[in-house]
């Protein structure tokens, strides 16, 4: 059976406890990222299943349509520990959604600040906010005085060039109690390689915990990020894409050293038929529609697979997709 390669250098030893972030104190230093159209109910669950401890958050909601009624959050005690992702750029209206969050359960608002989709960053959301720094920092001052969980940031190194540092320190002088860093700038997107290296150097100018994130596909990822940056921890983000497993994965390297044997075929693609019917369950026809990402992600490193991917792509009817994913369970040779 094949298992993920850990690297052979000792984890640091700070990385075994707790995380305190403000009053918030998390058993997992391993979060899984609030994934625009992933980071539902359904797949939260199966993150969960290996991922106790880890902190997982809702997909990122904006503020405004929260507050309208578009989506109403409900946190259940079984999805704790669980945070809530807001965007938008009035200080008023993020205030008044977290607050709305911290009712429904959450256990600390994030605000993203480093989304870098066109359609977040033209209503000066998401990354945008990067050149707007006067306007992050009146964000971040408002959310935090509104309630009484811990007000996090998510953000990029800048939006063409690196600007990280100084605006680093403005968030945690304003009030965050964490900042999650992903290693490239808006405009790199999700292109090219994360540069760590600034990590290492934001880590070294802060006092509030920093947490990695960019290009953690794996375990030994994780640990090669930790090892090089000194951050507090890491977040996954799209290596969990047809990989739910990946944060209790991390969790469980960081935590004893040990590895975690990769999903064999038959397995992976059971937990894709897991996935979809959950969707179903969850949100009915619209629940299929968005399960087609999902089993292409399940199957995308599959060679021998790709037929089957594309009919599962296409497909419309539930009970098509059933067939396809059981018929292609029951030809696994084990």
């Amino acid at each position: 059976m094949a298992e993920f390669a850990v690297v052979d250098r000792a984890i640091p030893a700070h990385l075994q406890t707790p995380l305190q972030v403000g009053s918030l104190i998390l058993h997992s230093r391993v979060l899984q990222s609030p994934l625009a159209g992933v980071s539902d109910r359904s797949f939260r669950q199966l993150v969960r299943r290996s991922a106790p401890q880890s902190l997982i958050f809702a997909e990122m909601a904006h503020a405004g349509l929260q507050l309208a009624g578009r989506d109403r959050w409900e946190f259940l005690p079984h999805e704790q520990p669980i945070g809530a992702q807001l965007f938008g750029d009035q200080p008023a209206t993020l205030a008044a959604a977290a607050q709305q969050a911290e009712a429904a359960g959450a256990v600390c608002i994030d605000l993203n600040m480093g989304c870098p989709v066109s359609k977040v960053t033209r209503k000066r959301g998401g990354s945008a906010l990067l050149r707007e720094p006067e306007l992050a920092i009146a964000i971040v001052q408002a959310v935090a005085a509104a309630v009484s969980i811990p007000v996090t940031v998510k953000t990029r190194l800048g939006w063409e060039q690196v600007t990280i540092l100084d605006f680093a320190q403005q968030l945690e002088a304003a009030g965050a109690q964490l900042l999650t860093l992903h290693g490239r700038s808006r405009s790199q997107g999700y292109s090219g390689q994360a540069d760590w290296n600034w990590i290492t150097r934001v880590k070294s100018r802060l006092s509030i915990p920093v947490i990695a994130n960019g290009d953690i596909n794996s375990p030994a990822d994780a640990i090669a990020c930790l090892q090089q940056t000194g951050a507090d921890g890491v977040m996954c983000g799209r290596g969990s894409l047809g990989n739910p497993g990946l944060v209790g994965a991390i969790d469980r390297s960081l935590k004893t050293g040990e590895q975690t044997p990769e999903l064999e075929l038959r397995d992976r693609l059971q937990l894709a038929r897991e996935h979809l019917l959950l969707l179903w369950e969850d949100k009915g026809a619209a629940g299929l529609l968005q399960a087609r990402k999902h089993l292409g992600w399940y199957l995308a490193d599959q060679p021998d697979y790709q037929d089957l991917r594309q009919h599962l792509l296409r497909s419309e009817d539930l009970s098509q997709s059933l067939d396809l994913l059981d018929a292609a369970i029951a030809s696994v040779v084990c």
